[in-house]
């Protein structure tokens, strides 16, 4: 091999390594990622919330629920609230069993088997795991009530797929898709904007002005929320008017949320920028955010599906809260309860990682 290219690759290979965070980077972050990933992602569909409406005197719908509860399917939901359809809208519940008037055991007796399932369907592969599940359990335990071997009358799930009746996966993934876009167009963005001054060598000339270090983080941030917001609209147009989103909620709530996430995004390419010296960190470590953060989100794969051991990173991963708003408005017109929640959430994230970001940054060269 050439003498001058094998100097150069040894050069570089010794450049790269000879950095701790690069070493971290390179070595120990894939191999953790890939420990927690392999535990957390799931396709299958676990910890469904089930609510039923039923007298205590309904035998085989309480055996129905029993069974669903003890297959590790479904979890429980306590029905405090009589409209089935305010428990899925509030998100409750994932699914409710409803029986025909006077109970489904009374209607087995008169030769009906209709057991009508409500099924939250702004998930569209959750939804299509419930209604099998739910099918598989119902026939298993009338054919057990009854003592047959074949069940008679045959069991009718009758399912009613609230905010996506036509189960069309774009509706699902594209707000999600949204809020990825979001989050690489803003906190990538912000990751350079630091770092690119430090490796240019102009950050001297921020340091010899006479500004305090919280109007450096602020002057260099602030922009790139505007961008963010900018974009915002453009990207909503596309997913309502070319992939047919539908909005149900407020406009207004919807970019009270995205501001709020967008700046959460900034304030946390900020923070990581701050631990940085160059352009080529700054990537890399964007990157090593980015990627848990859109796995462990629920955007392609069920949060519950993850252990409880797990679990808890989506709950202070922002991406988690964002999509949860955006599904929620789009498609379900926005739970007060819930938007509410979860904005302040993002907010009180942003707080945070902005004081956590002033406490780190120095007006000094590093």
């Amino acid at each position: 091999m050439n003498q001058t290219l094998l100097g150069f690759i040894k050069k570089e290979l010794v450049q790269s390594l000879r950095d701790p965070r690069m070493r971290i980077m390179l070595i120990l972050m894939p191999i953790l990622q890939l420990s927690l990933f392999g535990f957390a992602i799931s396709n299958d569909v676990k910890n469904v919330r089930l609510a039923v409406q039923m007298d205590h005197s309904d035998t085989v719908l309480r055996h129905i629920y029993e069974h669903s509860i003890a297959s590790g399917w479904f979890i429980p939901v306590q029905n405090e609230e009589h409209d089935a359809y305010r428990l899925i809208e509030s998100g409750q519940a994932d699914a409710v069993l409803i029986p025909p008037p006077g109970g489904f055991t009374k209607a087995l007796g008169r030769g009906e088997a209709v057991l009508q399932l409500l099924i939250d369907a702004t998930n569209v592969t959750k939804a299509q795991s419930i209604e099998g599940y739910m099918r598989h359990i119902a026939q298993n335990v009338v054919a057990d009530d009854l003592k047959e071997s074949v069940v008679s009358p045959a069991i009718i799930i009758d399912p009613r797929v609230l905010f996506n009746p036509d189960l069309e996966t774009s509706i699902f993934m594209v707000p999600g898709i949204m809020c990825m876009l979001m989050v690489i167009t803003t906190m990538v963005l912000a990751n350079l904007a630091i770092v690119r001054e430090k490796e240019m060598g102009t950050f001297e000339m921020l340091i010899s002005a006479p500004v305090s270090k919280s109007e450096i983080i602020y002057g260099k941030t602030i922009p790139y929320i505007l961008l963010g917001m900018s974009n915002f609209p453009l990207i909503l147009c596309v997913s309502v008017f070319i992939f047919k989103v539908p909005l149900q909620g407020s406009l207004l709530v919807l970019f009270t949320a995205a501001l709020a996430f967008v700046c959460m995004a900034v304030a946390l390419g900020t923070l990581v920028s701050t631990f940085c010296k160059n352009q080529q960190q700054a990537t890399l470590a964007g990157f090593l955010f980015i990627f848990p953060m859109i796995m462990l989100s629920g955007l392609m794969f069920p949060v519950e599906n993850m252990p409880d051991s797990i679990k808890w990173l989506s709950f202070v991963d922002p991406l988690y809260h964002y999509i949860g708003l955006m599904r929620n408005i789009m498609l379900k017109g926005g739970g007060v309860q819930f938007v509410t929640t979860h904005i302040l959430i993002l907010i009180l994230m942003t707080l945070v990682t902005v004081t956590i970001s002033l406490r780190r940054f120095r007006t000094t060269l590093l």
